[in-house]
């Protein structure tokens, strides 16, 4: 019993790792804009 209990606090442990490095992510980190732009040939518009 006591290595069940272990365990389920090992993956405890682990998910709040992953969880605090999310959110972590979403704090510290800006994504940076820019400009796309696809060429679509003509063929492609028409459906011919």
């Amino acid at each position: 019993m006591p290595t069940l209990i272990r365990f389920f606090l090992f993956l405890a442990f682990v998910g709040a790792l992953v969880f605090g490095s999310m959110v972590a992510l979403i704090t510290l980190v800006e994504p940076a804009d820019k400009e796309v732009s696809v060429r679509i040939q003509t063929k492609d518009l028409l459906g011919s």
